[in-house]
């Protein structure tokens, strides 16, 4: 399949297509572009760790949603990603106060295919994955995800290799609980969903800027957003925006890294009226390369996991 590219600001976020939840990513960057009061004032502003809650709450329940395998579903992609459909969602922000719920959205009308009264997947996925970036000296990138789903996945090994169990990233529900059709239910010859969103961003002339991506079931897709937003809007390295607190916000709970944010960012996310949990298990595992405008490459690696660049001849 092919990739599917999003602009953000004058640059290109590209990624895979669904069954792969990379596109709320895209969402998140595309919501934020979209919302004024979200400013490059940097990493130590509760504010604008506010708003990249609610941004993530918004694409997550869009995913939730919407989001499954396109070759065996309908999925408004073209919609979801749509500049107007996401400047409906930033408007949804609030810069006073969180939003009490947060509601999956219409893309439909911004689509050009019939509608499909979907019902919500709460699905959790397991967090046995890696993801490694590769740049060689032709200039030639690769951002992979690689997952057998959970730890051992099936805990069978056949020829030295661990079978995966993926299938459990289906919804084992068809309907929810108001009969609707769950998109992700599962169904013959159907690719389960996966929150797998290696990235690769272009510049304006279509040149290789940086690539990233994490391993961490579920919360892949905060913990890329927050790489690209430390780099792009925070005017970070690629290890400094790897070492942020990692903040989740699925839902109506938005946990938050304990042992990495400070008092006063926890106090400014309850402040705005988010529900905060302070979480000690957030282990992502980002790998990030960028390349400088005079083609030095720099790397930023996770140091939550094994990590490591290397430089190889």
């Amino acid at each position: 399949r092919s990739a599917l590219c999003s602009p953000y600001r004058d640059m290109q976020l590209c990624g895979p297509p669904p069954s792969s939840s990379w596109l709320a990513v895209a969402m998140i960057m595309g919501i934020l572009e979209r919302s004024p009061a979200f400013s490059k004032a940097g990493a130590t502003d509760p504010d604008n760790w506010s708003l990249f809650a609610e941004a993530q709450r918004l694409a997550y329940a869009d995913r939730d949603h919407y989001v499954a395998d396109s070759e065996a579903a309908l999925v408004p992609v073209k919609g979801l990603l749509h500049p107007d459909y996401l400047a409906l969602r930033a408007g949804k922000i609030s810069t006073a106060n969180a939003s009490a719920d947060v509601m999956h959205g219409d893309p439909w009308a911004f689509d050009n295919i019939i509608p499909i009264d979907r019902g919500v997947d709460a699905t959790r996925h397991a967090a046995g994955t890696t993801h490694f970036v590769v740049v060689d000296q032709q200039g030639d990138v690769v951002s992979m995800t690689a997952s057998v789903e959970s730890i051992f996945g099936s805990t069978r090994m056949v020829g030295g290799m661990f079978l995966n169990n993926q299938l459990t990233d289906f919804s084992f529900r068809a309907k929810d609980q108001q009969g609707k059709d769950i998109a992700n239910a599962v169904a013959p010859g159907k690719r389960p969903r996966s929150s797998m969103s290696p990235t690769i961003m272009l510049d304006n002339e279509g040149e290789f800027l940086l690539a990233t991506g994490s391993p961490g079931g579920n919360s892949i897709i905060a913990y890329t957003a927050k790489s690209l937003v430390g780099v792009l809007d925070w005017g970070l390295s690629p290890q400094q925006a790897v070492d942020l607190p990692n903040l989740v916000a699925r839902g109506n709970t938005v946990r938050i890294e304990r042992d990495r944010a400070n008092k006063e960012l926890i106090d400014g996310l309850r402040s705005y009226g988010l529900k905060v949990k302070e979480s000690a298990g957030e282990n992502s595992g980002l790998s990030m390369v960028m390349r400088h405008t005079d083609g030095q490459l720099e790397g930023g690696v996770d140091p939550r996991r094994e990590g490591v660049i290397e430089l190889v001849y």
